[in-house]
């Protein structure tokens, strides 16, 4: 289990002879690229070529926090410490965010969460879209307790903080874990991929999804950036993969960032972007998982004024649904267009697939499963649509079944 041992007066755990090992790229699971900056080792989920092409700050900002990245290595420590500056967010007007969590899992199994104390706070303010960032010093995680012998260890980062690596102290060598033979899963979707309000890090509908399959996650998730941007595609297509999966959706509508016409032509140029570089790996294109407040009626979303100081901010669709004469987007247009397109591909590509979300999350899970803030599932939500992934990509008849 993970444990915080009482301190000695230079503020380590006492009786443990610590070995410091640099944290260098060889270490780091799940991230298409890192940056080395004066604090630390920054782990990126888009590579540089698409870091230079970045919009806005919303992108920015996501493909830095670490969905689905970790440390692996080889040990056999009992004691595990992680030396980090974390980048928290906190939104103006709103509730202060739960800490990030680190999970510990040893031999494929969680045996610790901590979190890491410190680090900067980035504000944003929701009305204005205004920016600010505090820095704050080095935290750490501290794992004790563990079994002795040698074991496989994953340090998984929070999927919503930001992560500069600093230092890797235990009390037994290190070395870097060797690959496991797992296939990889690439897979690229909006906030609900990224975790949104999962608990922690190996508990994101994703990363549960690949645990229960048996593959190596790397997380495209991108909290609020799923808009068909060629930099992602080209991200994928570059990045060696045995399963591919892109979720479509909910962003280009609650973003209100194009129009019937332009949809279609997207999402294949988006696919055959993918191609060039995966020509018949197993592809899946997910359709968005239900929302009511964008079924029928289209973007842009935005924060409910109603809301503010309740303890809970909600959205609300600020479109009309008349608009949609007009080839403005709702969730339920895009899924009718994204079967339509699959359909039309699958003549040619045997090897692409469709899901559609609402088997993930629809409208029987309403009632037991509200979304919380009616635009992205709870921790409850997330383990459910991962089971529920896992059981249908991953069968023996799925697009993801080991043959």
């Amino acid at each position: 289990m993970s444990t915080h041992p009482e301190p000695t007066a230079d503020g380590y755990p006492a009786g443990v002879d610590w070995i410091t090992t640099p944290i260098t790229p060889a270490f780091v699971r799940g991230a298409l690229d890192t940056e080395r900056t004066e604090r630390g080792l920054l782990p990126h989920r888009l590579p540089a070529s698409a870091r230079a092409q970045l919009p806005d700050a919303q992108i920015a900002m996501a493909e830095s926090q670490p969905s689905g990245v970790r440390l692996a290595f080889r040990t056999d420590a009992t004691t595990i410490e992680l030396d980090a500056i974390r980048t928290r967010v906190a939104y103006r007007g709103a509730p202060p965010r739960p800490d990030g969590v680190l999970d510990l899992v040893v031999d494929g199994r969680l045996v610790g969460q901590a979190t890491v104390d410190g680090g900067d706070v980035l504000t944003i303010d929701l009305a204005t879209g205004a920016r600010d960032t505090q820095r704050g010093p080095v935290g750490t995680a501290r794992f004790s307790g563990l079994a002795d012998g040698v074991k496989d260890v994953e340090l998984w980062l929070p999927y919503n903080d930001a992560t500069e690596l600093v230092a890797l102290r235990t009390d037994a060598p290190v070395e870097v874990a060797p690959e496991d033979g797992r296939r990889v899963w690439l897979h690229h979707g909006s906030s609900i991929s990224h975790g949104s309000n999962a608990a922690s890090p190996t508990t994101t509908w994703p990363a549960l999804a690949a645990s229960l399959g048996g593959v190596s996650l790397v997380n495209l998730g991108l909290g609020g950036s799923a808009m068909l941007d060629q930099f992602t595609a080209r991200a994928m297509r570059d990045t060696p993969a045995d399963l591919l999966s892109v979720k479509v959706g909910i962003n280009l509508v609650n973003g209100d960032v194009m129009r019937l016409r332009a949809l279609g032509p997207a999402v294949d140029g988006f696919l055959d972007t993918i191609r060039d570089g995966h020509p018949t790996t197993p592809l899946l294109v997910l359709s968005p998982i239900l929302c009511p407040i964008h079924e029928d009626t289209p973007g842009p979303s935005a924060p409910d004024p109603s809301t503010f100081g309740s303890g809970q901010v909600a959205f609300m669709a600020t479109g009309d649904p008349a608009e949609r004469a007009s080839g403005k987007l709702t969730l339920a247009v895009v899924r009718d267009e994204l079967a339509r397109i699959v359909a039309r591909r699958r003549a040619d590509d045997p090897h692409l697939h469709l899901l559609d979300g609402r088997e993930l999350y629809g409208a029987s899970d309403t009632e037991d499963l509200p979304l919380p803030d009616r635009l992205h599932p709870d921790a409850a939500t997330h383990r459910r649509m991962g089971e529920r992934f896992a059981q249908l990509a991953f069968a023996p008849d799925g697009p993801f079944a080991d043959r």
